[in-house]
């Protein structure tokens, strides 16, 4: 009876096996996206102390990044609230 129930559901394991795989993928683009974002801040701390960029200039990509940056931990934020309503 378990040789049945293996092959009926295997469609089921499979289809929840991808979307496990498409979900990891998405949230490593978002950790590395997060990396990049920093890494640009820090870029962008050393253009102004180097005096290649205006204060308002700064202020201004400065407020655009970490803005995004927020956005990105937020969905994280909400990503494990989820993850533990679901157990």
């Amino acid at each position: 009876m378990f040789l049945i129930d293996d092959l009926l559901l295997s469609p089921f394991k499979g289809l929840l096996w991808i979307f496990k795989e498409v979900q990891e993928a998405a949230q490593q683009e978002l950790d590395n996206e997060a990396d990049a974002i920093k890494t640009a801040l820090a870029e962008l701390y050393m253009q102004l102390d180097t005096g290649q960029i205006s204060e308002e200039e700064f202020t201004a990509e400065e407020k655009r990044l970490l803005d995004r940056l927020e956005a990105i931990e937020e969905a994280d934020n909400e990503e494990l609230e989820n993850d533990e309503d679901r157990e």
